[in-house]
């Protein structure tokens, strides 16, 4: 028996807002779209639904194939369902953002696929509504940051305190004090101080810090 033939189908993606951490700045890996319609635009990464696929499966899928990385930091941002947002057919996109180590992201692979980063608030005009999609994101991303760790995702191991509060800046799109921004941390029992120096950006260099996870989950009280 065939069930719902009165009714008109649709197709159903995925696209993936990827946010990584370089040289002070919050980036997004975008490319130039490889299909029809909208061939040669700027567009951030997707792919259609598997039959045997959940919507989060598709995400994973979709976000393993461009960076080669497992369990990565991924929530979903929304549906995106507008009758005209794609010219091909009527397609809903579901959109998910992850948070990746840059450093961690094969070259070859971002070569493979064509893609780059780009800083946030240097975006051209993307396909269809992932510009939208990059606020919302975007947007989400800042209400977390301010009740979980989720930054340290997209910093190495090891990082300055100057690291860690230039990360928070450029998510924040705001400069922070920064006596008031390292008395908070130093509150923090989970941002452990090693006896390692960076001395990358001076003779004198700066301590290495770490996240702890495990000191983190046995404190209630986290908020930045």
């Amino acid at each position: 028996m065939t069930y719902y033939s009165q009714h008109a189908k649709v197709w159903v993606s995925v696209d993936c807002i990827i946010f990584g951490f370089d040289e002070g700045k919050l980036k997004v890996l975008i490319g130039r779209r490889q299909m029809d319609p909208g061939r040669g635009e700027w567009s951030l990464y997707g792919g259609f639904v598997a039959a045997e696929e959940s919507i989060d499966e598709a995400a994973s899928r979709t976000l393993f194939e461009l960076t080669g990385l497992n369990n990565l930091y991924m929530r979903q941002v929304g549906a995106f369902g507008s009758v005209d947002r794609d010219p091909g057919e009527r397609v809903i996109s579901i959109a998910y953002y992850a948070l990746i180590n840059v450093k961690d992201y094969d070259e070859r692979l971002r070569m493979k696929h064509n893609v780059e980063w780009m800083n946030i608030d240097e975006l051209p005009k993307l396909y269809s509504d992932h510009n939208e999609m990059v606020r919302k994101a975007l947007k989400l991303m800042r209400q977390k940051l301010r009740t979980e760790p989720i930054g340290f995702r997209l910093l190495p191991d090891l990082f300055t305190l100057t690291q860690l509060q230039k990360l928070y800046e450029a998510v924040n799109g705001e400069e922070l004090d920064k006596r008031n921004f390292r008395k908070r941390i130093k509150e923090m029992d989970f941002i452990e101080k090693t006896e390692l120096i960076d001395k990358s950006g001076s003779k004198r260099g700066a301590f290495l810090y770490r996240f702890n996870r495990r000191a983190y989950n046995e404190d209630p009280n986290f908020k930045l």
